[in-house]
């Protein structure tokens, strides 16, 4: 099924497909490719409203009884650690950082490897072969880098790679397109520190925003996100503060969700007149 704009891009919607993170349920993808000379512009302006990026598609979910996935960003200025994040800080200071270009590498797809086969052996991305990963790293038509944390030793050389983050620079903030780590250091929360080390990347670059993908209540793949403070959610066309997930039902009424059609109508496009919500 297709709906177009006006203007371009055009959108698409997915088949339904059982969900990934909640047993039970369907999902559906609202998705437009992104090239071309204003893919930068289309993933800033689409970011903002909830969309997330996967090589050369943004996407966001369109289910039709759920509202579940939420898009989930840190705001910066207002970030506190909490004390358990303190610790991750601590536990992982002998940690390397290098920035690199969107370059595929054995070393990394070993380590995406071990990272699958321990974390989410049954996941959708379990069979993806060196070919496939280095497509998700290098197909990336906007600013994008990886980012790589290495054991440093007492002598201050490198060893082992043990964790990978594939972020996008976006003109409001760093958005994490996926990450994996050393499965074997699973006790030093990696995880979290790679958000940690990504909001100290934003603050020194003057930027507002973490953008952390989709936070899923009632998902325990999920839960880690909502444990960062002055983390904000997109729902109903606005970003909303989380202060209590608790409060967040992940079902929809069937009349709650507008018709494709709609959400695509609403979409604000770069260069175009912002849509007014009703």
């Amino acid at each position: 099924m297709r709906h177009t704009l006006p203007l371009a891009p055009q959108f698409y919607v997915t088949a339904p497909q059982p969900c990934p993170y909640l047993d039970g349920r369907l999902e559906r993808k609202l998705f437009t490719a992104l090239q071309g000379e204003q893919a930068e512009d289309l993933n800033d302006a689409l970011s903002k409203q909830g969309f997330r990026r996967s090589q050369n598609v943004l996407y966001r979910p369109s289910c039709a009884d759920c509202n579940a996935c939420l898009s989930a960003r840190i705001r910066v200025a207002d970030f506190k650690p909490s004390k358990s994040q303190r610790r991750a800080a601590k536990k992982n200071d002998h940690m390397a950082r290098r920035t690199r270009a969107p370059w595929a590498t054995e070393e990394q797809y070993d380590l995406f490897r071990k990272y699958l086969d321990e974390r989410h052996a049954d996941g959708g991305m379990a069979d993806m072969d060196v070919f496939e990963f280095a497509a998700m790293i290098e197909e990336t038509p906007v600013k994008s880098r990886v980012i790589e944390y290495s054991v440093r030793s007492d002598d201050g050389r490198t060893r082992d790679l043990a964790a990978v983050c594939l972020t996008d620079v976006l003109d409001d903030g760093l958005s994490m397109v996926y990450s994996f780590y050393d499965p074997a250091l699973r006790s030093n929360s990696l995880g979290t520190f790679a958000i940690l080390d990504h909001i100290r990347l934003a603050q020194e670059a003057k930027l507002p925003y973490v953008y952390l993908g989709y936070w899923v209540p009632g998902s325990p793949k999920m839960e880690y996100k909502a444990k960062f403070a002055a983390l904000e959610v997109y729902a109903g066309g606005q970003w909303v503060d989380l202060n209590d997930p608790e409060t967040f039902d992940n079902r929809a009424h069937p009349l709650s969700n507008d018709p494709i059609a709609e959400q695509v109508a609403q979409i604000d496009l770069p260069g175009a007149q912002p849509v007014k919500k009703s």
